[in-house]
């Protein structure tokens, strides 16, 4: 089994026989990216958290192919089946919604409702993958000499400088949102960078098409880039719908939380 070579950091809530949501973070997130939007859905579902490979306390043994897209998509399979969780709805943010949408397409019987927050299907092309492995080698190497806990915090501010994030330096949690992102460790963050990064990733871009399941895709308003690669994945999606999020950028679900659960709640008690 693939999961021999993972210890996942996890949480599971179960609430009676309320559905399960799994919850999948993004890039230097953790186990409680989501606790916010959590406390607002309360009780009506249950809830499978974890930190995602390279972040957080999870561990992998093995080569770097365990922070592979398919590696992990494997050993996420697997730690359902362990806890005898046939079906889920999914919600997976920028990094995590990645993820999530390769999940979807090669193990759909899994899933019931699909919930993409900020994400992509990959590059479309040889030449832009080149180009963004080339990128993020250098950001890479930027986290390799981020150990001390203050460049660390020199390269998360740099980070959310990026046009994407909006406003968000100006939220009121910011910072302890930071403080948050300190608990990782840069030389893991860089191989997650590395091995799942939007250049390594497969493309999922002509598989669109082959997703049967309902999906929502959620934008923030400040972000422009994935408002237009969201649109083009919609247009190629029979069953996805896209809304764009007020008042947010790439992190709607700290940006906006009200909003993001609204949205959420709205599309995933449509199949209860």
């Amino acid at each position: 089994m693939i999961l021999d070579h993972y210890k996942f950091n996890y949480s599971l809530t179960r609430n009676s026989n309320k559905p399960l949501i799994l919850f999948l973070h993004g890039f230097m997130g953790n186990i409680d990216e989501f606790d916010e939007a959590i406390k607002l859905l309360g009780d009506e579902f249950s809830y499978l958290t974890l930190d995602l490979p390279g972040h957080g306390k999870t561990q992998t043994f093995g080569g770097d192919e365990y922070y592979t897209m398919e590696s992990t998509a494997q050993a996420l399979i697997e730690l359902l089946d362990e806890l005898k969780i046939d079906k889920c709805f999914l919600v997976g943010y920028s990094m995590g919604g990645r993820l999530g949408l390769y999940l979807t397409l090669h193990f759909p019987e899994r899933f019931l409702r699909v919930v993409i927050e900020s994400a992509s299907p990959g590059l479309a092309t040889d030449k832009e993958r080149l180009e963004r492995i080339k990128r993020d080698s250098q950001i890479a190497r930027k986290l390799a000499r981020s150990v001390d806990k203050k460049d660390f915090a020199v390269f998360l501010a740099n980070w959310y400088k990026q046009p994407i994030f909006g406003y968000i330096k100006n939220h009121p949690e910011y910072d302890r949102m930071v403080e948050n992102r300190l608990q990782n460790y840069p030389l893991k963050l860089e191989k997650s960078l590395l091995f799942m990064g939007t250049g390594y990733q497969p493309s999922l871009w002509e598989n669109l098409q082959e997703i049967h399941l309902p999906l929502l895709l959620l934008v923030g308003e400040y972000d422009e880039k994935f408002i237009s690669i969201n649109k083009a994945m919609a247009n190629r999606c029979k069953f996805a719908q896209l809304k764009v999020i007020s008042d947010a950028g790439h992190n709607i679900h700290f940006e906006n939380t009200l909003a993001f659960v609204q949205k959420v709640r709205s599309f995933l008690m449509q199949s209860t």
